[in-house]
């Protein structure tokens, strides 16, 4: 790949990684709540990659034995933000996005088991580094502590699916896989909602407040960011992708607390954790284009 297109791919990710670092924002500003929070951002983002598909014509039919992949990372989608949303209620936006920098550990482990391929000891290497910076953001509280296993679990099933699509986006279009994976997500709330009976006149009960963010979670934050993260992939590798959303924390923070205020308050050890998150990723990318064979001259 060329640089520039390379350095557009890596602009492009950041962008991204932004605006979910916004989402988690989103997730405590709207009164409806986990469950029925997303099965909304689901359906609704659904509906705009459907409009999207069907105004660029894209070919959305797949053979039927590629259904039961798709619903199966739609599961993993759907359960990764039921937990997501449920850790910000019961801690807080940074001890959810603080938790989230374990994910590039995560990945130094499961990618090569995915891709079949041997363990890179920088990869594992910069994982526990991005470890050490989230313990120091984290500043350990007891009374957090269900929120960080939630997100621990959030995190886990985020790098499942990610991995998984790194898979299918070399089979299929990205916004086609979005769709279906969307809603296969819809499918599998629905039946919880049901067998928790909360399908009441209540649950479509939604202020104007809410009906706005809940459009702005849903398009910019879901269906955009969701279709472009995984285009980006067809570029970088999926560890890189984890490893960069570690700057997520640092943007959702910083958003939290001009946004949220003083509960979102950040502490010394925040600074010293994400100057060595962004740090890894920096090194991470330099390690990576060092790494790349330099091709022969003749």
């Amino acid at each position: 790949m060329q640089k520039g297109n390379l350095l557009k791919s890596y602009l492009n990710l950041h962008l991204i990684v932004f605006i979910w670092g916004f989402t988690a924002v989103l997730g405590d500003l709207i009164t409806v709540k986990e469950a029925s929070l997303v099965w909304y951002r689901m359906l609704i983002a659904g509906i705009f990659m459907l409009l999207y598909v069907l105004i660029i014509k894209k070919p959305w039919k797949l053979p039927v034995k590629s259904f039961a992949h798709l619903i199966g990372v739609g599961f993993l989608i759907a359960l990764h933000w039921l937990f997501f949303f449920k850790a910000i209620n019961v801690s807080n936006v940074s001890i959810t996005l603080a938790v989230f920098s374990t994910g590039a550990f995560f990945a130094s482990i499961l990618e090569p088991i995915f891709f079949n391929r041997k363990m890179l000891w920088y990869e594992v290497f910069f994982g526990l580094i991005i470890i050490g910076g989230l313990l120091m953001i984290m500043q350990v509280e007891g009374q957090y502590l269900e929120g960080m296993l939630y997100a621990l679990l959030s995190v886990f099933l985020g790098v499942t699916f990610t991995l998984f699509n790194g898979k299918l986006i070399q089979k299929y279009d990205p916004s086609v896989i979005t769709l279906y994976e969307f809603f296969a997500g819809v499918i599998l709330i629905t039946g919880y909602l049901f067998y928790e009976r909360t399908f009441t006149p209540e649950f479509f009960e939604i202020s104007g407040d809410d009906w706005i963010l809940i459009i702005l979670l849903s398009s910019i934050c879901t269906a955009y960011a969701f279709t472009a993260s995984v285009n980006v992939m067809k570029k970088l590798t999926p560890y890189t992708v984890m490893l960069t959303t570690n700057m997520e924390p640092v943007y959702g923070i910083i958003l939290a607390y001009f946004i949220l205020g003083e509960k979102e308050k950040m502490s010394p050890a925040f600074y010293i954790g994400a100057v060595i998150i962004l740090m890894t990723v920096i090194l991470n990318g330099i390690l990576k284009n060092y790494k790349k064979p330099k091709k022969v001259q003749h």
